[in-house]
């Protein structure tokens, strides 16, 4: 293995440990984890400590240096704005229809970024504008990998109004029809948010693998629902390219 591959071991072998609740370990620790020779283990931890992956704790031993995690999450962060904005474009021409791109803030959706076509017809901008998790275009892809515990916390106190003929009555409610959108692959909002409209999303996730957005197609019911299975191809891919840009490697992750 090359010195690089080791220094890389290394660092997920230091990382391994903090996951199970140590602070880090020491040259002995890590070599007894990877199975390695003390002295090589030795090198390769004192090179990703130059390089600024690992920093010495006051047991002597190796942990993560934060700092390069708060680098990540500042990149990812532009990524999504970046490389969220040139999804958005592309997702719009290929679909003709108004595309956005959504996070969660509490219990409401918030749209970070759109794209709309003058032949969506559609009128006015969503930027900046909340709007209820459990009926919005998003919700569901937002909380595509929260517990049902989690989501019972995010709408606690909520009361479910509605807002169309076919708005979700209940936390319960709002559960069936996540399960059955993480079935598919994709969320349908049809008719939820307000009467005759439609819409498909997809969660994205960065380099934590934590859902950080929603990627979503929206339009009138009786545009947009017979073209549902071209449409929902058309906007998973764009997802994975998307994730892929923010770090996400879902091989690794057995996803």
């Amino acid at each position: 293995m090359s010195s690089m591959g080791r220094g890389i071991m290394a660092v997920l072998a230091a990382g391994s440990r903090h996951a199970q609740g140590f602070p880090g370990g020491t040259v002995a620790d890590i070599a007894a984890d990877l199975g390695k020779d003390r002295s090589q283990v030795s090198r390769s931890l004192r090179t990703a400590e130059l390089e600024g992956f690992l920093r010495r704790t006051s047991q002597r031993g190796f942990a993560l240096d934060w700092s390069l995690y708060t680098d990540a999450q500042l990149l990812s962060g532009r990524r999504l704005e970046i490389d969220g904005a040139a999804a958005l474009n592309s997702l719009a021409r290929q679909t003709d229809e108004g595309c956005f791109l959504g996070v969660l803030s509490g219990n409401s959706t918030v749209t970070i970024g759109e794209s709309v076509p003058e032949s969506s017809n559609m009128v006015g901008s969503w930027l900046g504008r909340p709007y209820p998790a459990y009926c919005s275009d998003a919700g569901q892809a937002l909380l595509w990998e929260a517990s049902d515990e989690e989501v019972h916390t995010v709408f606690s106190g909520v009361e479910f109004v509605r807002h169309g003929p076919n708005t979700p009555t209940s936390v319960e409610d709002f559960l069936a029809r996540l399960n059955q959108a993480r079935s598919r692959g994709y969320s349908i909002v049809d008719e939820e948010a307000e009467p005759g409209l439609y819409s498909l999303a997809v969660p994205i996730r960065d380099f934590k693998a934590d859902v950080v957005a929603a990627l979503q197609i929206v339009g009138p019911k009786v545009r947009l629902e017979p073209r549902q299975k071209d449409c929902a191809e058309v906007l998973m891919v764009q997802g994975k390219q998307l994730e892929e840009a923010l770090g996400y490697v879902a091989e690794k992750l057995g996803a």
